[in-house]
């Protein structure tokens, strides 16, 4: 049967259907549009080009329909997937794209829809293009540049060079790592304002939070600054003793101040990228070799998990990871996270995959969980992986949610992600870019991957 025919009363309610381009229909959902907390029960979803053509109630008067890409989704509930928007896409060295292959899929079977890599090479010019192209099956992906840093910056005249350079060759946003001083950010900012391009990161020590948010950060990683911020004015910070962020010094802090820098991150529009799983595993006080034996770990090369395991235990060999310095320090961190949520500044769900025992992907529900303990709601925190980083990359109109002439991103889970959390850890299927991949084929590819890293 067409699908020109399965639609009732479609030439007086719909219009008339004019297939074309690869199809899908998802039939037996009910979805999470992210368009509020309202949940569509009982719908199918037609998509056509990769896009959402028609989302249609089902009920008794409804006639049988067909198609040749027909999905029953049994009940399931559908909601557009989950953002990464810190990640560190793997380089594809000597020519091998074998990692960055498998980062995509361990992102795609995790619900993970789209993704912001905050460390830019060449290689991932090439890697955003095969998956616009549909070449490599992946997320949604955009690329930061190259790091600018106390290394790779030396004036503001060749700051303001490397913007237009990494313009030029196509990133999508410009990273800002310590080192960088205050002349060298202003000329960053006037020029990445000039060509149009964002810029967000570390907040360097020279730069401060304030200035950082004067030149327009377009997003703070990791709450960076804002304890320093916080601290008396007249407190000299030695790098030397003040442990990993300066998490030693947490019981200096002036909370009085924090009003303030709120308002001022409300005015400038500032996104707050929060990586909250990255600090309670890398720089928390659980043993690395505790981390090691996580299950997930097995997806990644065993020299990298053993790169770090010696990192962490480094610092827990120098007393900088004792619990009397990070239990005070992880707690000023959740109480600063719900602050800012609750006083409105937006948040961008992120990971900091892979990073020191984040996998990519797996370690977006390590950060679910964290928000959720800390106090966001379930609906907040779903919003902090599709609404607000559509909006954040100006592609609100585009993705983001579930409705009509929107791109056709979206996962399956089996309970509704608004009262379980948990659920999106294992999606029954997802659909990128109108591309549906169910539940075994997800699972067919993360133990093709977990044969590649085998230890031997």
């Amino acid at each position: 049967m067409k699908l020109l025919k399965v639609y009732w009363f479609c030439m007086i309610l719909l219009g008339s259907l004019s297939v074309q381009g690869q199809e899908l229909l998802i039939t037996n959902v009910n979805i999470v549009t992210m368009d509020g907390e309202e949940v569509l029960s009982n719908h199918a979803i037609y998509v056509v080009d990769g896009k959402i053509d028609k989302i249609i109630p089902l009920n008794a008067q409804t006639p049988r329909m067909a198609s040749p890409n027909l999905v029953d989704g049994k009940g399931a509930y559908v909601f557009p997937g989950l953002a990464e928007f810190h990640a560190h896409l793997p380089v594809a060295n000597d020519g091998s794209t074998q990692l960055q292959q498998e980062s995509m899929w361990l992102y795609l079977a995790n619900g993970v829809l789209r993704i912001r890599s905050m460390l830019g090479h060449p290689t991932h010019i090439d890697l955003r293009s095969r998956v616009n192209s549909g070449e490599t099956d992946g997320p949604r992906v955009f690329i930061s540049g190259p790091s600018f840093n106390g290394n790779s910056v030396s004036s503001p005249d060749q700051a303001a060079e490397m913007v237009r350079e990494q313009k030029a060759a196509g990133f999508d946003h410009l990273k800002i790592h310590p080192g960088v001083e205050l002349d060298e950010m202003w000329e960053i900012s006037k020029t990445a304002k000039s060509v149009d391009i964002p810029f967000g990161g570390h907040v360097p020590l020279a730069v401060g939070l304030d200035n950082a948010l004067s030149s327009g950060f377009k997003s703070v990683e990791h709450m960076d600054g804002y304890l320093e911020a916080l601290l008396p004015n007249d407190l000299v910070i030695d790098p030397t003793t003040s442990g990993p962020f300066n998490l030693k010094l947490v019981g200096e802090v002036e909370l009085e101040k924090l009003p303030g820098l709120i308002e001022q991150t409300l005015q400038t529009g500032t996104y707050i990228a929060p990586t909250l799983t990255l600090f309670d595993r890398y720089f928390g006080y659980i043993p690395a070799e505790e981390f090691r034996k996580a299950p997930e770990m097995k997806y990644l090369p065993g020299p990298l998990i053993q790169q770090w395991v010696n990192t962490k235990s480094q610092l827990e060999r120098a007393g900088m990871l004792d619990e009397e310095y990070v239990a005070p320090y992880l707690a000023f961190r959740r109480k600063l996270f719900l602050a800012l949520h609750e006083s409105g500044v937006p948040m961008i769900m992120s990971s900091d995959s892979p990073q020191v025992f984040n996998v990519p992907g797996f370690s977006i529900h390590h950060e679910i969980k964290l928000m959720s303990d800390a106090g966001m709601s379930n609906y907040e925190i779903l919003k902090t992986g599709s609404v607000v980083p559509a909006q954040y990359m100006s592609k609100e109109s585009e993705w983001g949610m579930i409705k009509e002439g929107m791109a056709a991103d979206f996962v399956l889970v089996s309970k509704n992600p608004l009262e379980n959390l948990e659920t999106m850890q294992q999606p029954i299927g997802v659909v990128m870019r109108g591309k549906f991949f169910d539940q075994n084929r997800l699972q067919e590819e993360l133990e093709k991957i977990e044969i590649n890293h085998l230890r031997k």
